[in-house]
């Protein structure tokens, strides 16, 4: 019986340490915090291509003329910025950063995507019955956009002896949605060498 109890407490000393070993070490760090473990696309790169192109579109004369011309901020919206690189991207995450940093410029208004018109527009709808004529939101006031910004992201990988080199090249225009002129075109490069201890997924 002693020997059994001893075996026993041997064996739960035994499981206890490889659960021990087991755990994985999370660290909580700042959202902003420039992190790269398996070297694709991620969240720095969408953040630091968004602060560029917004930073070289405000300051071309694209603005200036338009606001000359109309005395008032021009209205933007979000188009496609369509995937075509080599990986899956959450081109959300981009757009939405460029939307994010374009308002906060203070120099141009945005209106909502296509795919967000179309629940408010339900909500509108809703209003025109459900709501009291005080709060209802009228039918056909939307604000129309005078521009139109879309773009596609592509990329090239070169890989040798379980190292890689990832180039992302990011290209973006808006256009003016009633004379369907270009009025800006941004492009912006990333270039990654990723070793052979990188994580993969």
């Amino acid at each position: 019986m002693r020997f059994n109890g001893i075996l026993t407490a041997s064996c739960l000393a035994v499981l206890l340490g490889l659960s021990s070993c087991a755990t994985s070490g999370v660290s909580r760090v700042s959202a902003d915090s420039q992190i790269d473990l398996s070297g694709r696309w991620n969240d720095t790169d969408a953040q630091l291509v968004a602060t560029a192109m917004i930073n070289d579109v405000v300051a071309r004369p694209w603005i200036t003329e338009f606001s000359d011309a109309t005395k008032r901020k021009p209205v933007l919206i979000i188009g496609a910025v369509r995937n075509r690189s080599d990986e899956h991207i959450e081109t959300l995450v981009f757009t939405k950063s460029l939307e994010r940093e374009l308002i906060n410029s203070g120099k141009v208004r945005f209106v909502a995507s296509a795919e967000e018109r179309s629940g408010i527009r339900d909500e509108r709808n809703s209003q025109q019955a459900e709501a009291s004529p005080q709060t209802m939101k009228k039918l056909g006031q939307e604000t129309g956009a005078d521009f139109y910004l879309g773009g596609v992201i592509t990329s090239v990988i070169d890989a040798v002896d379980g190292q890689r080199v990832a180039f992302y090249k990011i290209n973006l225009e808006l256009i003016n949605i009633e004379s369907n002129e270009k009025v800006w075109i941004g492009d912006k490069e990333i270039k990654k060498v990723i070793g052979k201890n990188a994580v993969k997924w």
